[in-house]
């Protein structure tokens, strides 16, 4: 796996048009992938759009993807503002002695917190239910645990909690290949985890972390604390 953080100009056309809709960005990224006549694998690449632009204000889009792209396939004149960073070699940055029960990473997500009731696909609204959907992903699926704290307030008992930051709360809207228009209620979490099984945590790395990986969602990127 590669990572690649590629920095993106305002001042280009298609790049608003593919900041609007991500479905768009999606479609662009994926002609660095794969060949023009040939259909983007799925699974191929994660991304995701971060909150921070970069020293200049231009945004900053992070790509993991199983082989290294060849940017030059976009063909958008000025769609990057500057050469995208030298690819990081994931495999060799995360060995086998860093992915072991009960090392502990920094953690980032954006992802869509939902559940799926009478065959409808529900976002989950409220700060408690979003942290008890990664808790339960991790602890489920996904092969990490997060830390537990409590929160105190005046004149009331102590609150439990799982301790990761919720931010960006947003709606993402695209429109689909079929036309239709699509649209998720999307969190960012930031954190720390520790793993608990490391087979379902390089899994959970190489193939993000619930839906809408088509909209920039799922990657999960960590980094390893001392």
């Amino acid at each position: 796996m590669f990572l690649h953080r590629i920095h993106l100009n305002l001042r280009c056309r298609e790049v608003r048009r593919d900041l609007a809709d991500p479905y768009q960005m999606h479609s662009t990224l994926c002609r660095a992938i794969s060949d023009a006549n040939q259909k983007c694998p799925e699974g191929q690449f994660l991304w995701r759009l971060e909150p921070e632009t970069d020293s200049e204000g231009h945004p900053r889009v992070l790509v993991q993807s199983r082989s290294i792209p060849d940017w030059s396939r976009i063909e958008i004149p000025a769609w990057f503002c500057k050469e995208p960073d030298p690819p990081v070699d994931l495999e060799k940055r995360l060995t086998a002695n860093l992915l072991q029960v009960g090392r502990v990473f920094r953690f980032r997500l954006r992802a869509n917190p939902c559940v799926t009731r009478n065959g409808k696909r529900l976002g989950l609204l409220q700060t408690e239910e979003q942290e008890a959907w990664i808790e339960r992903k991790g602890r489920e699926q996904c092969g990490f645990s997060l830390p537990h704290s409590s929160s105190f307030a005046l004149n009331e008992a102590p609150v439990d909690h799982w301790d990761v930051n919720i931010s960006q709360e947003r709606r993402l809207q695209g429109m689909q290949r079929s036309g239709n228009s699509l649209t998720v209620y999307t969190v960012l979490y930031n954190g720390i985890l520790t793993i608990t099984d490391p087979i379902k945590f390089e899994h959970a790395l190489q193939n993000g972390i619930g839906h809408g990986k088509a909209l920039g969602l799922g990657l999960l990127s960590v980094m390893p604390l001392s």
